[in-house]
Order: C-alpha cells, then structure tokens, then sequence
C-alpha cells in the first residue's frame, strides 16, 4: 500500500523509480522488450534514445496511466501493480508532468493553469495560492505573462508556463517528456539550464525524456539509453558519453553510418 509518511521519508537504498522486465506491445508492434531502468533517487536523469524506440511508452507506464503487459514499475520502492486507484493518484500528488506542448488548458491564463493543481490538490486559501503560483511563475520568468492565454505564449514561454505547473506542488519527482519539442537550439539550451537551476532549488528527481544530445548533457547526471524497447546502457552521463558501444557511439555522434538506420 501507498504510505504518504513513508513516501516523505528519503532513504538512501530506495530508487526513484524502477521497471522490470517491462513488455508491452501494441498489436504486433512490440514496443518495449524486457525494459529494466533504474533511475536513482535525488539527481537529474536522462531516458536518451532515438524516436520511436519507446521513451514516451515508459514514461506511461512511470505514470501509471498504461499497464504494461508483462513486468513491474516501482515508483520510489512502491510496486504500481500491487496499488489501488486511490493509492496511485495520492502517488501522483508526488510526481509532476511537463508534457511535450506544456498540455496548458487554452480557455485558462497562465495564472489559472499553474494554480489548478492546487485547487484540485489541497486545501489552500487563495492568498496561498497566489503566493505559491507568483512564485512559481517568478521562478521560470514568467511573472509579467500572468493573465496571458496559452494560445498568445510562444513555444518556450509554454514549456516554461508548464514547468511552473508541474513544480507547484513541489513533488518529489518530474518527468519532462520531450520538453525541448518543437524548441530551436538556443532556447533548449536555456530550458535546460532552468531545469538545472530549479533541481539546484528544489532538489528531488527530474527525469528527462530526450531525443537531444545537447539538452542531454546539460541535465544527464545520470543516462539511459534506450533502444529496440531496452535500456542498452545506463551510468553517469560522462561514462555513457565515453561508451565504446556502436550504436550509442553512433547516436551520440549524429553518424549516417552505423547500426541505427531509417527503419
């Protein structure tokens, strides 16, 4: 069972978040393959691996809005297979989402998206909730586009409004799925120095789902790099970049020429 006390108590030998022996398949199109990721508690990590070879797929699973077919996840030492539905979404309070498009509700301002966390998930007065959401949007400049609407923001100024929302509950653990999609060079660069910047802040787990090799290196303390469904190689960000395996040599380096091909 889910133990909220449990939960808030940090040990050392407990991993944010792990699979095993992960399968699922749509159809014939098998799209995990015995995925076994160990993400470790407190650093900035990196699910790094080519296009559709299964990164967004197991951060579904992670969040539990997909059941895999065969295998386990376990979300800081709590299997989701052996949790009720209340216990996953008492879990979920726990681990904020920045999805690919920032998901913002368009019909809401900036200020209403980042405070609707809060309204759904605790019991704060209004004078909280604003102190909580200006502060946010403070963190990831954003103070002055409080009243926008979503469809008047840029793309990065989406993903940075998204950002807020997910850290306004201040959970424990974020997943960023694809968050530099659709961004050019220089503002996922800066994406990725706020990220840095608000795990320096808040601490905890952030967990990036990346294609890029340039935003990889800015938060991959730790990578995996996922491939045909399986987590090929895992380890500190300096010793997946100095691996001696081809294909991760080859998706590192951008190469034409290797195992990784246009199938």
């Amino acid at each position: 069972m889910y133990d909220d006390d449990l939960v808030q108590t940090r040990e050392a030998d407990v991993l944010a978040i792990e699979t095993r022996d992960l399968h699922k398949a749509f159809g014939k199109q098998k799209v995990l393959a015995g995925c076994d990721l160990k993400i470790p508690e407190g650093a900035m990590s990196v699910i790094l691996g080519p296009s559709g070879t299964g990164k967004s797929v197991l951060l579904k699973h992670i969040i539990g809005i997909m059941r895999p077919d065969q295998g386990e996840v376990f979300v800081r030492g709590h299997s989701l297979a052996e949790m009720s539905a209340r216990d996953i979404l008492l879990l979920r309070r726990d681990i904020g989402v920045m999805f690919q498009d920032g998901a913002l509700f368009s019909s809401m301002s900036v200020y209403e998206n980042v405070a609707f966390p809060l309204r759904q998930h605790s019991d704060l007065n209004e004078r909280e909730v604003r102190e909580l959401v200006i502060g946010q949007l403070q963190a990831v400049g954003l103070e002055r586009s409080a009243d926008a609407m979503p469809p008047s923001l840029s793309g990065g100024m989406r993903k940075r409004a998204g950002l807020a929302r997910a850290l306004v509950l201040e959970p424990r653990v974020l997943l960023c799925d694809e968050p530099d999609s659709g961004l050019d060079p220089v503002r996922t660069a800066l994406l990725g120095e706020l990220l840095a910047e608000r795990h320096a802040q808040l601490g905890g787990t952030i967990l990036t789902v990346t294609h890029n090799i340039g935003l990889a290196k800015i938060v991959g303390e730790h990578v995996s790099v996922v491939y045909q469904g399986q987590v090929r190689e895992a380890g500190p960000g300096a010793r997946i970049r100095e691996s001696e395996d081809p294909f991760i040599q080859q998706f590192l380096a951008g190469a034409a020429r290797g195992p990784l091909d246009m199938n």
